[in-house]
């Protein structure tokens, strides 16, 4: 039978046999597995995002924006231990955000007290220069909020946006060229370019999520 990494099953201790290695992925995925409160579709994209953001940008703060469970921000820290702290934030946290929390900082004694659940809005998070900000599918306008919130702090910005919306998204006029979507995501990565950023792109995936563009800002 095909495990389909792109599942909103919750992750449970029948999952353990498929996670046998000793590599960092599977010793989270075997964390979470028997935690029994995640989305097997949140672990595999939370790590590809995590992993290549790692790859661009260390150190600083990490402010984990729309985080849902929270997941992308433990595993940043992780993946570079020279990052202070994080910071995830969610307009409504799952009940479940604070289990993987605990589950994360037993199995990694050193996340303890290293990473802040915040339930509010992205317009009240204060972002300072040295952050990194991340987010992993704010829905539709909330990852335009998310890029003007780094532009004006002037900090790092990596997102993977979904739910491109013409109602609510600005197109730069070039639905007629391309897909909505793929409009909208090269409208976002000019206004980082027109606000002096180094942009790249990646992809993720597409077993994971058909909505798998990645979008960096650097300064």
């Amino acid at each position: 039978m095909n495990y389909d990494p792109a599942s909103r099953a919750r992750l449970n201790p029948r999952d353990l046999p498929r996670f046998p290695d000793q590599t960092l992925f599977h010793a989270i995925a075997r964390t979470l597995c028997e935690a029994e409160c995640l989305p097997r579709k949140e672990l595999f994209e939370s790590w590809e995002l995590a992993r290549r953001v790692r790859r661009r940008m260390r150190g600083g703060r990490v402010v984990d924006l729309a985080c849902g469970h929270g997941l992308v921000a433990h595993m940043m820290l992780l993946l570079d231990d020279t990052a202070p702290c994080a910071l995830a934030v969610d307009a409504r946290l799952p009940v479940s955000a604070h289990k993987v929390a605990a589950a994360m900082s037993a199995r990694w004694p050193r996340l303890k007290d290293r990473i802040v659940l915040e339930q509010k809005k992205v317009a009240a998070v204060e972002l300072h220069p040295g952050d990194t900000v991340v987010s992993c599918h704010a829905c539709g306008r909330l990852t335009d909020e998310i890029i003007d919130r780094a532009i004006e702090a002037r900090c790092r910005v990596a997102v993977l946006p979904c739910c491109q919306s013409r109602s609510r998204c600005d197109t730069g006029g070039l639905e007629g060229w391309m897909d909505l979507a793929l409009a909208v995501d090269t409208t976002r990565a000019a206004r980082l370019r027109a606000a002096g950023y180094r942009v790249h792109t990646a992809k993720i995936p597409e077993t994971m999520t058909a909505k798998n563009r990645l979008l960096f800002g650097e300064l």
